[in-house]
């Protein structure tokens, strides 16, 4: 029989990686059910309803978290739509061409609703999980849903330095730890996501906090960067 200080260990003597990243066994006192796949919204154990004044519109979480980028709320993504979306939210040109570049190459296709390839490269919001790849963090799960537990976990296990934020070396550690053998289009687009979301998010003492991580799935993260970028450009006008 298994001790029951035993059934509930997350770390094994003779597997010493998982006392290195630990996990928290206090989630559902905070969160019910965090192992639940949440479809409309992206709670953790500090808001367990989500983001506040956050409209899902019906859709899935990882469908909210590039809806920014759907400028004619036509369900579709071209290109030039995630370019300027970028410039949105304080990217600068040459970085914006090259995401919009790199994401439309690589995504497009999985979410068209044909077999002939669009040269125009659009991306299609109903669609978006057909472009979910490996080696990620598994935060959506394979329909586009958002699983707290591991995002809780991505931050337990790396946030070394300061509770639930991660320096860039800590950041680069999350991806490296999910890599999967030979995905090299997933690692690829994870560290790119990551690395993205690090600079765009990174607070003045250089962490990315489990807040913005967290709004940056459901997509909150775009608007409120928009907004503060918007009024940074009237006010200087």
């Amino acid at each position: 029989m298994v001790k029951d200080d035993e059934s509930m260990a997350t770390a094994a003597p003779r597997a010493p990686v998982t006392g290195e990243r630990k996990i928290r066994n206090d989630l559902e006192i905070c969160l019910p059910k965090p192992y639940l796949a949440r479809a409309l919204v992206a709670p953790d154990v500090d808001n367990p309803e989500g983001t506040a004044g956050h409209e899902n519109n019906g859709m899935s979480v990882l469908q909210q978290h590039v809806a920014f980028f759907d400028k004619n709320k036509d369900g579709i993504i071209h290109p030039w739509d995630t370019y300027f979306g970028m410039r949105d939210i304080g990217f600068h040109r040459l970085p914006s061409f090259l995401l919009a570049l790199i994401i439309h190459l690589s995504m497009s296709y999985s979410t068209q609703p044909f077999w002939i390839p669009d040269l125009l490269f659009p991306i299609y919001i109903e669609r978006i999980h057909k472009a979910k790849h490996g080696s990620d963090t598994a935060t959506y799960d394979t329909e586009g849903r958002f699983m707290p537990v591991n995002l809780e976990n991505v931050f337990s296990k790396y946030g070394l330095t300061e509770p639930d934020k991660l320096t860039f070396a800590e950041v680069w550690r999350v991806t490296e730890a999910c890599r999967l053998p030979f995905d090299f289009v997933g690692w690829f687009l994870a560290k790119s996501e990551w690395l993205v979301l690090y600079f765009l998010a990174k607070d003045e003492q250089g962490f990315l906090t489990k807040e913005a991580a967290r709004k940056c799935f459901d997509g909150s993260l775009f608007e409120d960067h928009a907004k503060m970028n918007k009024g940074g450009v009237e006010k200087n006008e």
